[in-house]
């Protein structure tokens, strides 16, 4: 049972409730209408401290879909924080309004922080460059659905591999499927943590520099943007900034089944003129990220969606 747990990190879940999230999203893709009153009643904050579109957002269309509300904040100035309000004071407070909390922090660690003074379930939106596991339920349902199986892809993760939180906790999902293999394309500045790498066994993963030679083995390329705001130096930022662009003509080194994943937004890491190629599927994949959502929160709330049916 998910009912009342929290969502710090993908390992919190097992890999049956996993599948058990992804199941239930896909059904709600086929059928929506069946689903759109389940959550009356219910209210979720949404506190943002760091700014975000699609994740924010999904979040507020995934409740509103279900038939609940939503409150909360998209920046910190407008809220209590900006007075000076400690993170475990706002949890007390946001937790005798609400039914469920969702958060977004810059810091590293504030998810882990956050829920030692909540009293109804916590969705990590993301903290710093540490996990973001939602969007990593979003990446599986995309490859599970689009694939078929979570088990047996060479997957290719490019760009900023050091701060970024999306791949990290994708790599710790996918490590739990079977015979997935990595390669990990980055400039030397920005490539894997240790931290991450001494969890892989060192025959799943190799290491690169160069995304072209490496397109034809591939069958799922997760792309990400450098990081401007993980960026102290500005000049550091300039320099890498465009190590990578995937481009149309790259595209031709690459299997006609191959995937594009990115959890956006992006900057120019994808040119324009790949958007129409079938093997792009990022804004595909923000879609899916809405019904994962509804799926989580269903889940954690512990709806009862048996008499679903009776509201079509």
């Amino acid at each position: 049972m998910l009912k009342s747990r929290n969502l710090i990190q993908p390992e919190d879940f097992s890999i049956r409730e996993i599948d058990e999230i992804l199941n239930l999203a896909e059904d709600i893709m086929k059928n929506p209408s069946a689903y759109s009153r389940v959550c009356e009643g219910k209210l979720m904050a949404t506190l943002f401290y760091e700014p975000s579109t699609r994740t924010r957002l999904s979040f507020d269309a995934a409740m509103k879909r279900l038939g609940g509300d939503v409150i909360g904040f998209s920046e910190p100035n407008s809220s209590s924080v900006a007075k000076g309000e400690s993170l475990a004071d706002t949890m007390r407070v946001v937790s005798g309004y609400v039914d469920l909390i969702v958060m977004r922090h810059p810091i590293a660690g504030s998810a882990d922080e956050a829920i030692k003074y909540t009293s109804v379930p916590f969705i990590n939106a993301g903290d710093g460059g540490n996990q973001h596991p939602t969007q990593t339920l979003t990446d599986l349902l995309t490859i599970k659905s689009l694939k078929g199986t979570l088990n047996n892809h060479k997957i290719g993760l490019c760009g900023d591999l050091k701060y970024g939180r999306t791949v990290h906790s994708l790599i710790k999902a996918m490590m739990r499927y079977e015979n997935n293999r990595f390669i990990f394309i980055s400039p030397e500045e920005l490539k894997m943590p240790e931290y991450i790498k001494e969890n892989i066994k060192n025959h799943l993963y190799y290491e690169t520099k160069h995304l072209d030679e490496s397109l034809s083995n591939l069958d799922l390329l997760y792309m990400t943007r450098i990081q401007r705001e993980r960026f102290v130096d500005g000049k550091q930022y300039e320099k890498l900034k465009d190590s990578y662009i995937l481009d149309r003509q790259k595209m031709k080194y690459a299997k006609e089944d191959m995937l594009v994943l990115h959890p956006l937004p992006r900057v120019n890491e994808i040119s324009a003129d790949v958007d129409d190629d079938e093997r792009a599927v990022y804004f595909k994949q923000a879609t899916y990220g809405m019904y994962v959502r509804m799926a989580l929160i269903i889940k954690l709330l512990g709806v009862d969606i048996n008499w679903r049916g009776q509201n079509v």
